[in-house]
């Protein structure tokens, strides 16, 4: 296969990964894994690698894995943008405890079921052990989102799983530095300290400069816009650089830092920073997995037998329960709480890029120095991977669920806006047995609401602090329904990272907004509401005429065309539930067509308003 067609074959596998998973609910890593062993059969990159450099195969690994550690400081990068300090309220303990007293108990014991199920050497055992720590921010933040458990819960994992990351790597570099080549006792010299702080210290340090320089830089508009994301990048990839060049490994707690640094300062919105970092890290991951994945002999998997399926059950099932139970003693979390938390600890990205790193490093060391397990760490880590990704994928969800954690539904709606009409809406919503929730920023309209028996929050949805606090649970949907189109038009873009653009709806253009030169742009809108002239003017004038929600189910007897002749003098139709109690929106672009066995609801006018009145509508 032509080197060009393999470089471009490589996202694509990436890319039809993840769609399908998307698709399917299953664990996106899980698949991107398999398709790489599958790619791995035909094609190997370190031949290709190794057929550039004119046949050296040791040439290879030397090229991948720097490029390998540079998409990893991306992705860790992104992961430092997505922590807002406000999280740890709620989650600072329990992830404080979980990044030490835990992972020092997964520590040992990984590093003992590595020793007494694999024979591995100690040295390699507490090598593993130290890569194990890990989890997987690329693989967990994916699952909670599919699962959406309780707000601390899901901070919680997040901290956890990027946090731990860095800590994990620092930990494999200490060993490998001072137990490969020495002792496990030479794991707590002064020397394998003084390395720690110093690794501590120069990533922090460097991170903290990196994100000061850029927020001096962004705010003072010294770097056009079109450069922020391409700047952001390049000073990150530069620093980690200079940070592993002065400290091994330190490179992810400069990337990380500098990404917390960026997301939680407040002089310039980095939003657009932000979608670039995502879009390069979905590409990077499902390069990255391929890759690596299509590096793993199958068959060096199969020798591993029943004792490596036992190690990867003895870091689900013990490890890591043992590990949460005992380091969150004493913590607020609730024990169905830690139950989660105990059932969610997928490795990643991480895991597999410095085990194949640590595993180069031990080849180079077999030709003076045998250590048993030397040249079966990354299929263990491989294995590893697959196992608790695969578990993990499958049992989250249930798991969630069985623990009352979850929002098994997503059937809610977020309404912004509280005017008369969009109150009785919600009632009718709510007499369905839909969440809902209403919020606006006046104080007047909010209490109307609640004294209706409607949730409703007075704040700014355009506020980011406030947007965080809401109680979202049960809730998949957002409607922007205020009087203006341009708060509208910007709260839907404001909500889309949350409910993403087929969740985000709104109420269509006024008149004056849909003139082509001195009206809004369409593209900057949600999903159009209801039917075209549908405005804000219209539904409001309706109900002031005596226009009244009503919501019916439709049956053989009683169909949609049944229910249009009844009330042939005014029916809008909203939206309705079908059998399995999942909600849809009646849409400008989607019109919706019941059947028999649906609800509809629809807003019922007691008198039609006339054509004339219909088109001077603003």
């Amino acid at each position: 296969m032509d080197f060009l067609l393999y470089l471009a074959i490589v996202p694509s596998l990436g890319l039809a990964a993840q769609w399908i998973a998307w698709r399917t609910n299953l664990p996106g890593i899980l698949l991107l894994l398999l398709f790489g062993v599958l790619l791995g059969q035909f094609v190997q990159p370190d031949a290709y690698l190794a057929e550039l450099t004119g046949g050296n195969l040791s040439a290879g690994p030397e090229i991948l894995f720097p490029l390998v550690s540079l998409s990893v400081a991306i992705i860790m990068f992104e992961g430092g943008l997505s922590l807002k300090l406000g999280e740890l309220r709620d989650a600072g303990s329990a992830t404080l405890r979980l990044c030490t007293v835990g992972a020092l108990i997964t520590l040992v014991g990984a590093t003992m079921a590595a020793h007494y199920l694999l024979h591995f050497s100690w040295q390699v055992s507490v090598l593993l052990g130290a890569i194990l720590v890990v989890t997987g921010p690329t693989v967990i933040g994916p699952l909670l989102r599919q699962v959406r458990p309780s707000r601390r819960v899901a901070a919680t994992l997040k901290w956890e799983g990027i946090l731990i990351d860095p800590i994990g790597a620092i930990l494999a570099v200490l060993v490998f530095e001072h137990v490969i080549g020495g002792g496990v006792e030479d794991a707590f010299s002064l020397d394998a300290m003084l390395m720690l702080v110093k690794t501590v210290a120069v990533g922090t340090i460097l991170g903290a400069v990196g994100g000061f320089g850029l927020t001096t830089a962004f705010r003072r508009f010294w770097v056009p816009d079109h450069l922020h994301g391409v700047s952001a990048l390049s000073v990150g990839l530069l620093l980690f650089a200079i940070s592993n060049h002065l400290a091994h490994e330190s490179g992810l707690i400069t990337v990380t830092v500098l990404g917390l640094w960026l997301t939680n300062q407040h002089r310039f919105d980095i939003e657009h920073i932000v979608e670039f970092k995502e879009n390069l890290r979905t590409l990077l991951i499902g390069c990255l997995f391929v890759v690596l994945g299509s590096r793993v002999n199958l068959s060096d998997v199969a020798d591993l037998g029943w004792p490596g399926l036992a190690f990867v059950g003895v870091l689900i099932f013990l490890v890591r329960p043992i590990s949460v139970f005992v380091s969150l003693l004493g913590t607020p979390l609730q024990w169905r709480e830690k139950a989660f938390i105990a059932g969610l600890a997928p490795r990643g990205i991480v895991a597999a890029a410095v085990s194949s790193v640590f595993a180069l490093e031990l080849e180079r060391h077999a030709g003076t120095v045998a250590i048993p397990g030397a040249d079966q760490l990354a299929t263990v880590t491989f294995l590893v991977i697959v196992g608790t990704v695969a578990v993990y994928g499958v049992c989250a969800a249930p798991l969630a669920k069985w623990l009352g954690l979850a929002d098994q539904k997503t059937n809610g709606v977020l309404i912004i806006g509280a005017e008369p009409w969009v109150r009785d809406f919600a009632l009718e919503l709510k007499k369905s047995d839909l969440p809902v929730l209403l919020i606006d920023t006046n104080y007047n309209k909010i209490s109307k609401a609640r004294i209706a028996g409607l949730e409703g929050v007075c704040a700014n949805v355009l506020n980011e602090t406030a947007r965080a606090d809401l109680p979202l649970a049960g809730i998949g949907k957002v409607l922007a329904m205020t009087p203006n189109d341009e708060v509208n038009s910007l709260a839907i873009r404001e909500c889309r990272s949350m409910f993403g653009r087929a969740g985000a709806y709104q109420l269509t253009f006024n008149v004056q907004n849909s003139h082509v030169r001195r009206g809004m742009t369409k593209h900057l809108m949600g999903r159009e509401l209801f039917g075209e002239g549908l405005t804000f003017t219209r539904m409001r004038e309706s109900h002031m005429l005596g226009a009244a929600f009503k919501t019916t189910t439709l049956a053989d007897e009683f169909t949609y065309a049944d229910f249009l002749e009844k009330y042939k003098g005014g029916s809008t139709l909203i939206g309705l539930i079908k059998e399995d109690k999942s909600f849809e929106l009646n849409t400008v672009a989607e019109p919706l067509k019941p059947v028999p066995g649906q609800t509809i609801i629809a807003m019922v006018a007691s008198v039609a308003l006339p054509d004339d009145h219909a088109a001077n509508a603003t």
